[in-house]
């Protein structure tokens, strides 16, 4: 018989019993998190204590169970902060195997945490996080899943999470330890480590009693490639097949990718796509992507549908993929190195011939939040406060100089194509964007030329952006490659 506990695919709140070996009872309340057919971890009640409940299942169980465990008791026997492992052991009929921790309280994990603080509290926190990887070094241990929700924040102590990737060497080689330093370091923002990698690495080497200095920017180039790689694992892999995150069915010659938390019914069958797409809700109809603004569920969405024109361009798309899928990945893409886009709902592509590998390609379909937002032209048009109008310059200069720190390449950056969310810029229309292997200096300045030309009508507006280009870009080179060098008249 089946474990019921492969019935869950994210967290929810839930309600059961599981008899233990010890023949306690441990009563689960609420689903914290899931990796689907391995683990569910829950927040329960075990000899009257609130408990936090780690639940492994499948066919390596006792394996994956006895891997964390080992970790929690590594960091134990060195002193580096954890939740304290009460019970290790599995239910009555061996179906599950069951590791319980004490809860921590009040706490939350850093990831949490980090989206309300500002800059310095941000910084302080990134300290902390670097100050206690520097512990693990010190003690020959390596978290190898590193992530800031693996990490509990209560008070000024920090907890460090997840047993099952952590690693004890008999000795930890620098290159282990900087290679594993920055992967923190990726896990915040490209534009945050260009200011504090010189802190941070100074932060690391005091914990370590390092005399000779670490080299700020070549940890920081290390992070951006943990960054980018984990980026395109993601995006390019992750989110085009069942995972946490995402949904994936195959029906009636259609693959379908939707987002698990979405809360929309997509439709499966091509009549069903193309009813929402009609004359009265257009805002595109061109030959090769029709656009419409429709709605399931109550909720406005976007769908983008990608049409084929022609026999001989059927055959062109037919094997590469589709301009929705392209969307789809950049989307996710966007999402995971924190640069706001509209949220992508699902995927919907036309499979011919699915014995095929892959099958052959035909038409797609995009669908996505919609966003009733002003596009940039309009937010300046009505939008006369100073202050306001300054600070999205700023914020809009400070994307394009993350899109170049992070090798991508938007490739139609008019104004339409940026909404703006209070002083925030959202990107949307993806299907063009690019992650390059290595920074791509052409192709930024054509985004950079593209942008600029929203406002050759506006002396005043693209003299602002001049000035806080020029503020921003630590390096001019490009700047002047894209002719933004000197005011107009």
């Amino acid at each position: 018989m089946p474990n019921f506990l492969y019935q869950f695919k994210q967290p929810c709140r839930a309600d059961f019993v599981l008899k233990l070996a010890d023949l306690t009872v441990l009563t689960c309340q609420e689903v914290v998190r899931v990796v689907p057919g391995k683990r569910v971890v829950c927040q329960a009640l075990w000899q009257d204590k609130t408990v936090y409940a780690k639940l492994f299942f499948g066919k390596n169980a006792s394996k994956y169970a006895a891997r964390d465990a080992a970790g929690v008791r590594w960091l134990m026997d060195v002193g580096i902060d954890t939740p304290r492992m009460l019970y290790q052991g599995e239910t009555v009929g061996e179906s599950t195997q069951v590791l319980i921790f004490e809860a921590i309280a009040p706490a939350n994990n850093a990831e949490q945490i980090w989206q309300n603080l500002n800059q310095n509290h941000r910084l302080a926190l990134a300290k902390k996080i670097v100050a206690e990887v520097a512990k693990h070094h010190n003690a020959n241990l390596l978290q190898t899943d590193l992530y800031l929700k693996n990490f509990l924040v209560s008070g000024d102590k920090i907890y460090t999470l997840d047993g099952d990737g952590i690693r004890k060497f008999s000795h930890l080689s620098s290159e282990q330890a900087l290679q594993n330093l920055a992967v923190i370091w990726s896990k915040f923002d490209v534009l945050d480590i260009e200011k504090w990698q010189a802190v941070l690495a100074d932060t690391y080497s005091n914990a370590r009693a390092w005399n000779s200095g670490l080299e700020p920017a070549k940890l920081a180039n290390m992070a951006n490639r943990h960054r980018l790689q984990a980026a395109s694992r993601y995006a390019d892999k992750k989110v085009f097949r069942q995972c946490a995150d995402v949904n994936v069915i195959a029906v009636r010659d259609l693959l379908v990718a939707s987002s698990s938390d979405a809360n929309i019914n997509a439709p499966i069958s091509l009549p069903e796509l193309d009813a929402l797409i009609q004359p009265h809700n257009l805002l595109k109809n061109g030959n090769t992507c029709t656009v419409a603004l429709a709605e399931i569920g109550n909720k406005k969405i976007v769908v983008k549908r990608y049409n084929i024109k022609n026999f001989w361009h059927g055959i062109s798309r037919a094997f590469r993929p589709s301009r929705a899928a392209i969307s789809w990945a950049n989307a996710h893409r966007l999402s995971i190195l924190d640069i706001a886009t509209a949220k992508p709902f699902a995927l919907i592509e036309q499979r011919r011939l699915s014995f095929l590998v892959g099958g052959l390609r035909g038409k797609a379909y995009f669908l996505a939040e919609y966003l009733d937002l002003p596009d940039v032209t309009e937010y300046f048009a009505c939008t006369h406060d100073k202050a306001q109008r300054a600070e999205a310059i700023k914020n809009i200069v400070a994307l394009f100089y993350k899109l170049f720190l992070l090798q991508i390449s938007h490739g139609d950056t008019k104004a339409t194509n940026i909404k703006m969310q209070g002083t925030l810029p959202v990107l949307i229309d993806l299907d063009s964007m690019r992650q390059h292997r290595k920074i791509n200096v052409v192709a930024h300045v054509r985004d950079l030329q593209r942008f600029m030309q929203n406002w050759q009508d506006n002396a005043s507006l693209y003299n602002a952006f001049v000035k806080t280009f020029k503020v921003t870009y630590p390096d001019d080179s490009m700047l002047i490659k894209a002719g933004i060098t000197t005011n107009k008249e």
